[in-house]
C-alpha cells in the first residue's frame, strides 16, 4: 500500500524533473517536449552496457524502460524495480548540461531492501529508507569528466539530492526533495 506521503514525494520528484530538460544547457533554448532522450550506461559491477531512447515523440518508451529497469537491477540479489523516468530526467538534464555524452558509469541503481539493510549496518553513509528501494535513486560517475564538475552540475539543476563522494569516485542523484550533502 502506498502511503499518502510516498505518493505526493514521488509525484514531486517526477514533476520537479520535468522543466530540466528545457533548463539544461541553454536555458534560451526550450527542448520540445517531443525531443527525443538518451542515455548510456555502463555499470561497473556487472560490465553491462546499455544506450537506448527512454523517450520519443513525446511519450517515455515502455520497452527502453523496462530494459532500463533490468539494467540498474540490484546486482547482489538480481532484484528488478521501476526506475523513475523523473530521474532519467535528471540524468538526460545532467549529461546536457555538463555536454558530455559519454556513458554514465553506474555504481548503484535499484537496491532491494535486504541489501539496503545489509549496506546501512555496514555504514553510517547508507540511509535506512534509502531513494534506492524505490528506483528513484543512482550513484554515478561519467567517465571524462571531473567529479566535482560533474556535482556542481548536478547541484545546478536544483532538482533531488545531490551527495558528493570523492574518495569513492561518484555522486548520488535522486527525486527527493532538494538537498546537498558530502
Amino acid at each position: 500500500m502506498i502511503s499518502r506521503r510516498h505518493l505526493i514525494a514521488s509525484a514531486i520528484g517526477t514533476l520537479a524533473a520535468a522543466p530540466l530538460v528545457a533548463r539544461a544547457g541553454d536555458p534560451s533554448a526550450p527542448v520540445s517536449k517531443d525531443a527525443t532522450r538518451q542515455l548510456a550506461f555502463y555499470h561497473t559491477h556487472t560490465g553491462e552496457n546499455i544506450s537506448l531512447a527512454y523517450f520519443e515523440g513525446g511519450q517515455y518508451q515502455p520497452d527502453a524502460l523496462a530494459e532500463l529497469n533490468h539494467f540498474m537491477r540490484d546486482w547482489r540479489t538480481g532484484a528488478v524495480h521501476d526506475i523513475a523516468p523523473g530521474l532519467l530526467d535528471q540524468l538526460y538534464a545532467l549529461q546536457t548540461k555538463v555536454e558530455t555524452p559519454g556513458a554514465f558509469n553506474i555504481i548503484c541503481g535499484y537496491r532491494s531492501p535486504a541489501t539496503n539493510e545489509m549496506l546501512h549496518e555496514r555504514s553510517d553513509g547508507v540511509a535506512k529508507h534509502s531513494l534506492h528501494m524505490e528506483g528513484r535513486a543512482m550513484d554515478l560517475s561519467l567517465p571524462g569528466k571531473d567529479l566535482a564538475h560533474l556535482h556542481a552540475a548536478a547541484v545546478s539543476l536544483r532538482a533531488g539530492g545531490v551527495g558528493y563522494y570523492p574518495a569513492s569516485d561518484f555522486i548520488h542523484m535522486d527525486t527527493g526533495g532538494v538537498r546537498y550533502w558530502s
